[in-house]
């Protein structure tokens, strides 16, 4: 049963690199190891570029290995080499200690701290804290060529740019410092991450090799792209948080369902834990019945209960629904509708505005006349309800919450508005 797991990674396009397959598939196959994967507190939340790692881990965890999370309070304060020209900004102590907490009640909430392999979440600043600087060239830092510390593919990019700190360039050290330190007290073996740490990720198996003259692994998977090759959620304005108060449940979904029939399929095999051949089946009906849009409903359902459980993932399919008339938008409550709210256009009106106030706050049409031209055609709603006298006002009973009206324009152009004192 554990060695299937390699195959399966395959199968999900999960297996980009790994410093010795064969090794590792035996290792697989000889009974459950133990393994890890790191998680900066670069923020405070995960995103989703870590929700691969945490599902990767998380289908070794089921397969009967040992997960360690490594939050890194030590390298968490240093940040790595990103491959961009810029130094990343150096965080304040007590600042990434709370970011610290943050994570790893994200983590435990994906890994299962129950059963026969429970998850452990330790802090790499528990060993490096009271480490000398004497110590740490001493015993650590004689291991490492500068030739091959630069042969990095994250510290040769900023190379050829304005050049990179000691700060980062020392990062790569620290990380491999995480795995030697893991293997001496837990017995770990393999090493998980994306290929975009490649370099890290070797640094520490070879550095395991020169001190303890032990052969132990890393498994790499790869950078998630859309069919079109571009990356998912690189900017702060795009970024698809873990944390709910930061990306909402409704627009975690949203984002999800929203994905294009080309990507979906390739999305399921990352994140969903359901049977291949139900996600086979998902895949045929995208491309046969892509107006039915079956495979991007069950990614969104699945990975929003995934990450804030099922009731949150009803909700959020019930508003998903109402917001587009098919369901009684007074039937949502307040928090959903403020996470609907945050993920559409939104504008601001007084009390007793108008629809024609409502569709120009929103952004719905671009003058009044488009306003009487769209309401006269029957392409407005408030609420759900048509609405063809576009002088109407809002009352106070067509709050929703005391606070907010929905506007929508045709079939799938929608909005809020939220009323000032209201």
């Amino acid at each position: 049963m554990t060695a299937a797991i390699l195959e399966d990674l395959r199968w999900r396009g999960l297996l980009a690199l790994t410093t010795d397959e064969a090794a590792l598939d035996a290792a697989l196959s000889s009974g459950p190891i133990t393994f890890y994967c790191g998680f900066d507190p670069t923020a405070e939340s995960l995103h989703f570029g870590n929700l691969v790692q945490l599902v990767t881990m998380r289908r070794f965890q089921e397969a009967g290995h040992h997960p360690i999370a490594v939050v890194g309070g030590a390298t968490g304060l240093v940040g790595d080499p990103s491959g961009k020209s810029a130094e990343r900004v150096l965080n304040e102590v007590d600042v990434v200690e709370a970011w610290v907490e943050r994570i790893r009640s994200q983590i435990v909430h994906l890994l299962p701290m129950e059963g026969d392999n429970p998850v452990r979440v330790v802090n790499n600043l528990d060993w490096t804290g009271g480490m000398t600087a004497l110590g740490f060239l001493r015993d650590i830092g004689k291991h490492f060529s500068v030739a091959r510390m630069l042969s990095k593919e994250a510290v040769s990019a900023r190379m050829s740019d304005e050049g990179i700190s000691y700060t980062e360039f020392s990062y790569q050290i620290l990380q491999a410092l995480d795995y030697l330190e893991l293997y001496r007290r837990h017995g770990t073996t393999l090493q998980t991450g994306g290929s975009d740490q490649w370099g890290n990720l070797t640094a520490g198996v070879d550095l395991i090799r020169r001190v303890e003259g032990a052969s132990v692994h890393a498994l790499a998977t790869p950078l998630i792209t859309r069919a079109d090759g571009t990356k998912y959620g690189k900017t702060e304005t795009d970024a698809i948080w873990l944390d709910p108060a930061m990306t909402s449940p409704y627009a975690f979904y949203q984002y999800f369902l929203n994905q294009a029939d080309d990507d979906v399929g390739s999305l399921l095999r990352t994140f969903s834990f359901r049977s291949r051949e139900e996600i086979l089946s998902l895949e045929t009906a995208a491309r046969e019945r892509p107006q039915a849009r079956e495979a991007q409903q069950v990614l969104a359902q699945d990975l929003t209960a995934l990450l804030h459980g099922e009731e949150e993932a009803r909700r959020a399919i019930a508003a998903s629904q109402a917001i587009f008339g098919q369901g009684e938008l007074r039937d949502l409550d307040a928090a959903t509708l403020s996470g609907v709210a945050e993920s559409l256009p939104r504008g601001t009106v007084d009390a007793g505005a108008s629809v024609i106030d409502l569709l120009l706050a929103t952004g719905q049409v671009r003058s009044r006349s488009d306003a009487r031209r769209l309401a006269a055609d029957g392409g407005v709603y408030v609420n759900n309800q048509r609405v063809t006298d576009p002088e109407a006002r809002v009352a106070a009973s067509d709050l929703l919450h005391g606070r907010w009206v929905v506007i929508r324009r045709g079939r799938r152009s929608v909005a809020v508005a939220e009323v000032a004192g209201a």
